[in-house]
């Protein structure tokens, strides 16, 4: 039985390594036809350039509209995330905090959260965003921008896996230091914050990256709420620059836009990959 098991991790390995392999041939593949000219993508689509179209970037960045695009990704995702960690932490230390029986049932509220599936909530999406929009107009600010309603939406979408995730986090410390600390005279909320947090920065910063790079790739909900293109994301531009390109035939251009969309979640994660492992693994079993 062991020699079988350790066929199976062996094949286990060689699939990973495969796969790893894989994509990091297609990242090297994308970067390098992204300074090749259309000609030469087609005529020696998997060798090295033979001329470098660095203008490619510059191509993209501004007829395709990146540039704004950009900007309206980096601001969605920085309130977002500040907003999601914000509500998450104390409601998260809370509950892994809060004793008794009342436990069990209020994670796995957060747990059902988590298995919903995103097209459930597509059209009552519209329907809130509509209703906001004309709430705000109407009767309160005289104006509204979409993008409001998309931040709110990717907050209300992201708690339950960022509140999920720091229970078992929080749950893993050891609450003698809790107990330490009101000896000494610390209130609980001195306790929390100046104490417990720190001690849960990694699982913090882990949570923060996973949602940072979850919003960077969503489009979805902005195509379905934010019609006006100077508005959009990143993504959502690089996919008008798709569309408008079957009539240009700019083919590295296109693949420079997929290297400026996917270059900063490239780097995240080999800035923060070990915090990621470390944050998710250290509150299993808790």
């Amino acid at each position: 039985m062991t020699g079988f098991v350790r066929a199976g991790l062996a094949l286990i390995r060689v699939g990973l390594w495969v796969w790893v392999l894989f994509n990091v041939a297609m990242v090297v593949w994308v970067a390098l036809n992204s300074v090749k000219s259309s000609q030469e993508i087609f005529d020696n689509p998997v060798g090295l350039p033979g001329t470098w179209v660095w203008d490619n970037f510059a191509t993209a960045w501004t007829t395709s509209g990146l540039g704004a695009a950009t900007v309206n990704s980096v601001l969605l995702v920085i309130v977002s995330v500040v907003l999601i960690m914000a509500l998450s932490i104390p409601a998260a230390y809370a509950v892994a905090r809060l004793g008794g029986r009342s436990t069990g049932p209020v994670t796995m509220f957060f747990a059902i959260g988590m298995s919903i599936p995103f097209q459930a909530f597509m059209v009552p999406m519209v329907l809130i965003s509509v209703g906001l929009s004309r709430v705000m107009i109407e009767w309160v600010t005289g104006f509204w921008d979409p993008r409001i309603t998309v931040a709110l939406f990717y907050v209300v979408l992201s708690l339950p896996f960022s509140v999920f995730v720091l229970i078992g986090y929080f749950r893993s410390l050891p609450g003698e230091l809790e107990e330490a600390a009101a000896l000494d005279g610390a209130r609980a909320f001195r306790t929390f914050w100046q104490i417990m947090v720190p001690l849960a920065k990694p699982g913090i910063t882990t949570v923060a990256v996973l949602n940072g790079l979850s919003l960077w790739n969503e489009s979805v909900i902005v195509l379905m709420l934010v019609p006006d293109e100077r508005k959009q994301t990143l993504n959502v531009a690089l996919l008008n620059f798709y569309s408008n390109m079957q009539y240009t035939s700019n083919w590295g251009g296109l693949f420079a836009g997929v290297v400026i969309v996917v270059l900063p979640m490239i780097v995240t994660y080999l800035w923060f990959g070990r915090r990621i492992v470390s944050g998710m693994t250290q509150g299993i079993g808790k």
